[in-house]
């Protein structure tokens, strides 16, 4: 244990593991749904759940090794989208799959460089106050989502007509009840609120009140262990077999591949930046140590995730309920590393679990990241203006990195229209060109 410095971190090994622990029933949720979006562009269902379980495990435990964070990095479902109904809807899933991986090759090869080192001391303070409170209003919002008390259309968030159905009523049962353990300080409050609540869950569906139906499947395993799928057909090694490169010109997979990598740095950037200042892992000049390393399993994660036959394997939101409930050190990534490989064998398990019963703690998360508003600078319009750009754009765009984007290109707007140009750094003008470009590009 003397490997993750535990007590030069102040945590201890329960603390850590009931963190992972945390973390992986939080995000849990992303074994059933990948694969269901990613068989929509043609590939095996299967296969593609255990690409994304090992590549999850892989990735995560390299995270844990190489910077010894309690980072955890997992397929982005939003990257998954754009794989599916974006590039394999015209171009095919192999073509989107040699993308992928060629955005990891490029991804290993720049960090080793100090480029994305750079880029995240370059970015102000005040933006990774708001960054971390934006990743909490994100959380909360997809909490509620899931559990059905608010649901999205195409013009706005609005409320769920019948209040009182299953879900909705559980989930603030369960907000309550973690609520309740926090203030008498119960330990691993988070992880007895899921537990609670799907177990309540299990008892509304024996007495009717969860009705099963092939969009609310039964709570209730009906086996526990199953044989793990094997990878093999929709990996790599076959996307490269029966590819077709005549369809696609160099400029476009060149295009499909930035965007790809694109998202993937500046959306692992921003979630460093965020959960790294509320968790207190920067210095005093808000930089973050082995953010190199960090970045580097980053980056082998998705490389890892193409060659075994996933899109984009990412560092997850899902982390920061880790880092709520004390999780300080790669021994949370480990812990959770190891329940994403477990999870190819025990899947009846874990996919029994609903989403409304990790809504509480996700909501209750959320709450954990937002308290850092009250360090950002509100009475200079020209730091509050971005900063509210980025919290109020990343919930509701469901995206870290527009929000990133409208916030850096607002800051500098301000600030040469006010006069105060020598506030931008060289980078900060760099970075505002490639997001101008990339507004207007894709």
């Amino acid at each position: 244990m003397d490997f993750f410095k535990l007590k030069k971190n102040n945590t201890n090994a329960l603390t850590e593991i009931y963190a992972g622990i945390t973390i992986f029933f939080s995000m849990s949720y992303i074994l059933a749904v990948n694969p269901d979006i990613l068989s929509g562009a043609g590939m095996d269902r299967n296969a593609v759940f255990t690409a994304t379980a090992l590549a999850a495990a892989i990735s995560t435990a390299c995270m844990a090794f190489l910077s010894n964070y309690p980072f955890v990095l997992a397929p982005s479902i939003s990257l998954s989208a754009y794989f599916a109904y974006g590039i394999s809807k015209e171009y095919g899933w192999e073509i989107a799959l040699c993308a992928v991986l060629t955005e990891g090759i490029i991804f290993i090869l720049i960090s080793f460089s100090d480029i994305r080192e750079t880029v995240f001391n370059s970015i102000p303070q005040n933006f990774k106050y708001a960054v971390s409170v934006g990743i909490g209003f994100f959380i909360s919002f997809v909490g509620l989502k899931n559990s059905g008390i608010i649901m999205s259309n195409k013009a706005s968030f609005i409320l769920l007509g019948d209040m009182i159905s299953v879900s909705s009523c559980l989930t603030i049962i369960g907000v309550i009840i973690i609520g309740i353990m926090m203030y008498y300080r119960v330990k691993g409050s988070l992880l007895w609120g899921i537990l609670i609540v799907y177990i309540m869950g299990i008892g509304c569906e024996l007495i009717g009140w969860y009705q099963v139906t092939p969009e609310t499947p039964s709570l209730i395993p009906t086996e526990i262990i199953q044989s793990p799928i094997s990878v093999g057909s929709t990996n790599i090694i076959t996307a490269l077999k029966s590819v077709d490169f005549g369809i696609i010109t160099i400029f476009d997979f060149v295009v499909i591949m930035v965007s790809f990598l694109f998202v993937d740095v500046f959306g692992t950037i921003s979630i460093f930046a965020g959960i790294s200042q509320k968790a207190e892992f920067t210095d005093d000049k808000g930089r973050l140590p082995n953010i190199k390393t960090a970045m580097l399993a980053d980056a082998v994660g998705t490389f890892v995730g193409a060659i075994l036959g996933t899109s984009t394997v990412t560092t997850s939101v899902e982390s920061a309920v880790g880092t709520a409930v004390g999780g300080r050190t790669g021994l949370t990534a480990l812990t959770t590393a190891f329940l994403f490989f477990i999870s190819i064998f025990f899947f009846p398990i874990f996919a029994s679990i609903p989403k409304f019963a990790t809504a509480p703690a996700l909501i209750i998360a959320g709450l954990y990241m937002i308290d850092t508003i009250i360090k950002i600078n509100f009475s200079d319009f020209t730091e509050s203006i971005p900063a509210f750009f980025i919290i109020i754009v990343i919930p509701f765009a469901n995206s870290v990195v527009y929000g990133l984007t409208l916030g850096i290109l607002s800051y500098i707007v301000l600030k040469v229209l006010t006069g105060r140009k020598k506030d931008v750094n060289i980078v900060m003008y760099i970075i505002a060109v490639i997001f101008f470009v990339k507004l207007f590009l894709y």
